[in-house]
């Protein structure tokens, strides 16, 4: 009877754990499906962003100016990962690949800023110091009060510094498929000339191109800031979608082993359950036996 309630607290147990990833799936997935919206409309703006640089350039090519090559790269790096755990291989995947790439790119110093606590640990063992942590506290509005700081970290880097290239490294879910995400690295500055270029030659939708009043250099200056916190927004965004895929991932893996792991319990506690009546059976019959013998 004992090995039968110790089953049977088993099996309570896995049910509670069950119900609890049934739980944490629903809200991940919920999430995830949020931050693929916002991916689509960030997706829209960004035209919208496109479209202003290039009236601009249209007009003002002398805007481009031209971009030296230094010799001695410093670069620094914003790496997004998970504030929350549970989510398999995230944060271990985009620490892999943004110290995979750095080391590849010939930097006379390098600076790092983690976006989400649990990837510090994976890129301070693979020997890359992270100089601040910001937290993210979950909500649209959190989103933007973190942009900010990293654009203050980032002009505090370029200032006083010395750092002439930032890039972002962060995890964007794939096309097509719900629950994968593939690492992802842009550069966030300075914003690459031949796109500028690009921008400037290419031919405008409509034959009425629009106009505009305002100073030219300060408008143009005003698109670059603000297409640098959308690219900065944008790698957030698709870095949390990604984080709730993933945790999607995990916890419908971890329902299937509880589903399995039930099953066996199941089995097992039936299987005792029923040696307990048979041998208690058997104890009646044999007494039975012995009082008619007599």
């Amino acid at each position: 009877m004992a090995e039968l309630e110790r089953l049977k607290a088993k099996i309570n147990n896995a049910r509670d754990l069950q119900s609890i990833v049934k739980i944490m799936k629903a809200i991940s997935s919920t999430n995830m499906h949020e931050y693929e919206l916002a991916v689509k409309s960030l997706g829209e703006y960004s035209k919208t962003l496109e479209r202003g640089l290039q009236i601009v350039l249209m007009t003002r090519k002398d805007l481009l100016g031209t971009r030296s090559v230094a010799e001695k790269r410093c670069l620094g790096a914003v790496i997004f990962g998970s504030e929350q755990g549970l989510c398999g291989n995230f944060n271990e995947r985009i620490a892999r690949f943004a110290i995979d790439n750095m080391d590849e790119m010939a930097c006379e110093d390098r600076r790092a800023l983690a976006v989400g606590e649990r990837v510090i640990d994976r890129l301070e063992e693979a020997g890359l110091p992270v100089e601040a942590h910001f937290y993210f506290s979950g909500d649209y509005i959190g989103i933007s009060e973190v942009m900010v700081g990293v654009l203050e970290r980032i002009e505090v880097w370029r200032l006083e510094k010395g750092i002439d290239e930032v890039v972002l490294f962060y995890n964007r879910p794939v096309s097509g498929l719900s629950s994968a995400f593939t690492p992802h690295m842009t550069q966030l500055f300075p914003l690459d000339l031949s796109w500028l270029v690009g921008l400037s030659e290419k031919r405008w939708l409509s034959r009425s191109i629009p106009t505009y009043s305002m100073d030219a250099n300060i408008l143009f200056s005003s698109l670059v800031k603000e297409y640098l916190f959308f690219s900065l927004y944008r790698a957030f965004v698709e870095s949390l979608a990604s984080e709730n895929a993933s945790r999607l991932s995990s916890m419908q893996a971890a329902e299937r082993n509880i589903e399995e792991h039930l099953i066996e319990l199941t089995t097992d506690f039936r299987r005792q359950r029923q040696e307990a009546i048979s041998s208690e059976l058997l104890d009646v019959i044999t007494g039975f036996e012995a009082l008619s013998s007599q």
